[in-house]
C-alpha cells in the first residue's frame, strides 16, 4: 500500500470517543494510528510545576492559578493527586456541564492532530447515532466539532461511528453486516447493506456506565475502577475481589441492554433489505477487550431468536482504533 499526494497532505480519520481520541493516517505499511485520553485535571499552579511539565513534554495549559494537564498524562496525574477525571464529553456527546469542554476539545484536537498540512485536508470524525429513549445532542456536538476542524485547517465531514467499524472490519462481505462500537459514552449499532447504513443508534450506556456504578457500590474511585477494569478483567474469573464481581455485574447489564435494544430495534423495522445469507456481526471499542467478552456477548444474542440471521460474532483485529481507521477508509472513498 502506497500513499502518495501530490499537494503533500493526507486524509485523516478521526475517532471522537468519549473516553479517548483515536487518529488514523494511511501509511505505507497500513495505516498508522495516535491516540490521546479525552480528558483533563486541574493542578495547583506554580512556576516549578511548570517548568517540569514543560521539560517533560507534558501537554498543558496555564490559566490562573491553574495548571490543566489534558490528554493521557491527565489520568497519572488525577491518580496521584487523588482527583476525579474531567471531560469534555458526556455520554457521547460535548459536556454542555462542563465549562472547558470546549477550549479542552480544541488543545486535545491541536496536540493530537496539529493544524492541517494543506488547505482543506480531508478529514472524516466519527459521531454517535441518535441516543434510544434520549435527549438528542448531535447537532450540536457535530457542528462544534466541525468547526474547531475548521479552525484548524480540515474539510471535516462526520461519519456514523458504527458504519466506520463496518467500513474498517467488513470488506470481505462487501461492508454488509452489523457493526458494534461500545464506547465509553455509548453502544453505537449500525447494520449496513453493500455499505449503504440500514439502522442506526445508540443504547446511552458504556463504559462510564460500568465505571460509575461499579464505583459507587465499592466505594473507590472511578479513576480506580477504570485501572482496575482495564488490567485484566476477565468474564467468569473466580476473584474474592469486590471489584471485579461488581464490574462482572454491569458489564453484563451493559450487554443485555445492547442485545435487548437490538432484538426491539430490528423487529420494529420496516424496510430491512431481504438477505441471502447469515451477516457477521463485529465487536469493538474498549468495553470488548475484558477477556470473555465475545462469547458472552454472543451467548446472549443467542439466548433467543434474533431478528436477523448472524453467521458469526467477532472482534475487530484492534477494537481501540477500528472506528479511527473506517474514518479514514471513508475519507480515501472520496480522494
Amino acid at each position: 500500500m502506497n500513499y502518495s499526494y501530490s499537494d503533500g497532505s493526507t486524509p485523516v480519520g478521526l475517532d471522537v470517543g468519549t473516553s479517548r481520541i483515536v487518529a488514523a493516517w494511511p501509511a505505507d505499511n497500513g495505516y498508522r494510528f495516535s491516540s490521546q485520553l479525552n480528558s483533563f485535571v486541574t493542578l495547583p499552579n506554580s512556576r516549578l510545576t511548570e517548568g517540569v511539565l514543560r521539560k517533560e513534554s507534558v501537554p498543558h495549559t496555564v490559566r490562573g492559578n491553574e495548571i490543566i494537564v489534558h490528554g493521557n498524562e491527565s489520568e497519572r496525574f488525577a491518580d496521584l493527586i487523588g482527583a476525579e477525571l474531567r471531560r469534555p464529553m458526556t455520554k457521547g456527546f460535548l459536556n454542555p456541564g462542563e465549562p472547558e469542554s470546549m477550549p479542552m476539545m480544541q488543545n486535545l484536537l491541536l496536540s493530537l492532530l496539529g493544524p492541517a498540512a494543506h488547505a482543506r485536508q480531508k478529514l472524516f470524525f466519527s459521531v454517535p447515532a441518535p441516543p434510544l429513549g434520549a435527549h438528542d445532542s448531535l447537532t450540536y456536538h457535530e457542528a462544534t466539532l466541525r468547526q474547531i476542524l475548521g479552525e484548524l485547517g480540515y474539510d471535516a465531514k462526520p461519519i456514523n461511528e458504527g458504519l466506520a467499524v463496518i467500513y474498517s472490519e467488513l470488506e470481505s462481505s462487501n461492508y454488509t453486516g452489523i457493526g458494534i462500537s461500545f464506547g465509553g459514552g455509548l453502544c453505537n449499532v449500525c447494520m449496513s447493506y453493500l455499505a449503504v447504513p440500514v439502522i442506526q443508534f445508540s443504547v446511552p450506556k458504556g463504559g462510564d456506565f460500568i465505571d460509575s456504578n461499579a464505583a459507587a457500590v465499592t466505594g473507590e474511585m472511578i479513576n480506580r475502577i477504570r485501572m482496575i477494569k482495564e488490567d485484566g478483567f476477565f468474564f467468569n474469573a473466580i476473584s474474592p475481589d469486590k471489584a471485579h464481581q461488581v464490574l462482572s455485574v454491569y458489564y453484563d447489564d451493559v450487554i443485555q441492554s445492547v442485545v435487548q435494544a437490538m432484538r426491539d430495534v430490528f423487529q420494529q423495522a420496516k424496510s430491512l433489505p431481504r438477505l441471502g445469507r447469515p451477516i457477521p456481526l463485529v465487536l469493538s471499542g474498549g468495553s470488548v477487550l475484558a477477556g470473555g467478552f465475545r462469547e458472552r456477548f454472543e451467548q446472549a444474542l443467542r439466548q433467543n431468536d434474533f431478528p436477523v440471521p448472524i453467521s458469526e460474532v467477532r472482534l475487530a483485529a484492534e477494537p481501540l482504533n477500528s472506528t479511527s481507521r473506517g474514518a479514514v477508509i471513508a475519507a480515501l472513498s472520496e480522494m
